[in-house]
Order: C-alpha cells, then structure tokens, then sequence
C-alpha cells in the first residue's frame, strides 16, 4: 500500500463548550470541557488513515502523562509511530473553546513539538514507499524545510497546509508541489481579497503562478483549486448543519492526501475531501476524545 508521511504537530486539547467566546477581560461560564487528540499534523495523520490511507506519523512528545495518551490513539487507528521522538519539554498543547455558532477560537503552547529533530528526516525508512509528504506551520521552519528537502530526493511529492499564516521560507517555497491555505492565509499569500468563492478561485490562479498547486478552503462558501499547468476549479460547500468547524480543515487534508495517495486526479481527490469536511462539521466527532 503507497503511503502518506505526516511530519508535523501533536496537541493535548482542552475542548471547552461555550455561548460565546469571551472578549477581552471578559469571563464567560462555559457548559461543559474535554481533552481531546489534536494539532494539525496529528488530526490531518488520523483523517488520511481513516480515508484508508498508510500513514507514518513524525513528530515529537514529552515524558509527560499527555503523551501516551496522544500515542494510544494514533496506535487505535494503525498510524506507524516509530518516528514520533520523545523530547526534553512538555507534549504540545492547545486549549480550544467552541460557541453556539460551531465556531471556535485556540491557543498552542508548541512544546515538544518544537523540539524534532530535523537530522533525522532524512531517512529511507520514513519514506519507503511514500507517495506523498504533508507539512503545517505548528513546527518550526527548519524542520519543514528538512523534511522537504528529504522528500523531494527520495521522488516524493510535499503538501503543505500553510496554517497557521506565517511568511513562506524562500528555502522552502520551490519544494512545495501542493500548497493548502484558507481564506484568511490565501489572502495573506496572494494580496487579494477572499469573501467568495469566485475571490478563492482568484486567489488560487494568482498563487498557482508561483506553485504547481494550490487549493483554498473557503469555509461556507466551498472550495478553489488552481494548478500552473491551467486547471482550475471551484466547488460549493455542501449545505449542511454546522454541529462544529473545529478539526473540518484538518479532515480536508487528510482526506485529500489519502485520495491523491490512491491515485485520483486533483479535482476528484478535492471533490472527496470536500463531500468529508461536510460530514465532519455536521457530525458530533468522538472517537479522538481522550
């Protein structure tokens, strides 16, 4: 079976059920909270093993009681861990609170995950029969770049989902053959404004100038996608009943990947992906509660 590598974040989340999240100073009774597996390099692992997907997870955990927690679950699911490092600093951590609206907002303490280490991604064992590398932006810049560089000799193809915003490193921007972002990134990459999916789509092209692909996950509004060869493309977003957004971007890209892994070109690889995100955010998701 061809594989998917996934170098990036684990979290520890505390999940807080709220009415509302608090302005500044403010203090807000919430219902209820939970831990919960997270960071966007281990929920995007869990989507592409659960679409079907092989998958090797890379990162990094403290010695602390999250760890075997966060190990536990990427086990349930068969994620191959052999490369997640055990670090010198607590296990990453986030504490997200969700509104009635299912929407939500997070804090990342990075932790451990800060703490990979970049000289041993270059390694035939973390990419034997490896069709594709998924990188974000809750590890460092080194480590992305490490990793890429490791994929690319070895023929691979590298996605980054570029969240949280931050600027590209020049070293890394030419090995990046996929590029994901959200309205909100896609406007800080391409300079124009994203309020639609007709706006998504224009972001799109304008960055596929600079690489072979690009998607921009529009939230309600559906999903863009822009390749340099000249395909494009753009998909509304199913219309569903939001039970909560936390985690629908992560879904897409694992879902995505698994699909690109199994073959399908990219305007069905994003139509699945999309058709998923929808389930997710219309669907109460517990089997990653801790």
């Amino acid at each position: 079976m061809e594989k998917t590598v996934v170098v990036g974040s684990l979290h520890y989340d505390i999940f807080v059920e709220s009415p509302y999240r608090p302005a500044k100073g403010e203090t807000v009774l919430g219902y209820k909270w939970y831990p919960k597996f997270g960071g966007k390099g281990g929920n995007q692992a869990l989507a592409a093993a659960k679409a079907g997907c092989e998958v090797v997870m890379v990162s990094a955990v403290g010695r602390d009681s999250f760890a075997p927690a966060l190990l536990k679950v990427l086990h349930e699911h068969h994620i191959d861990t052999s490369h997640v490092q055990t670090a010198a600093s607590g296990t990453g951590m986030s504490v997200a609170i969700a509104d009635d609206e299912g929407d939500y907002g997070a804090v990342v303490v990075s932790g451990s995950n800060r703490e990979i280490d970049n000289d041993s991604l270059d390694s035939d064992a973390i990419f034997k029969d490896a069709r594709l590398l998924i990188l974000q932006n809750e590890v460092r810049d080194e480590t992305n770049i490490a990793a890429a560089r490791a994929a690319r000799r070895r023929g691979v193809r590298v996605c980054i989902n570029a969240a949280p915003a931050r600027p590209m490193p020049g070293e890394l921007k030419p090995l990046i053959d996929i590029l994901i972002v959200n309205q909100v990134e896609a406007e800080a990459v391409s300079g124009l404004k994203v309020s639609s999916l007709s706006g998504a789509l224009s972001a799109a092209r304008r960055m596929a100038e600079d690489y072979p692909m690009v998607i921009v996950t529009a939230g309600g509004e559906g999903v863009a996608y822009a390749g340099k060869d000249g395909t494009s493309g753009a998909l509304p977003a199913h219309k569903v009943e939001v039970i909560s957004t936390h985690g629908a971007g992560d879904c897409f890209v694992g879902h995505l990947a698994a699909c690109l892994c199994q073959g399908q070109s990219l305007e069905a690889a994003v139509t699945a992906a999309n058709e998923r995100a929808a389930w997710h955010v219309s669907h109460p998701q517990k089997d990653n509660f801790l």
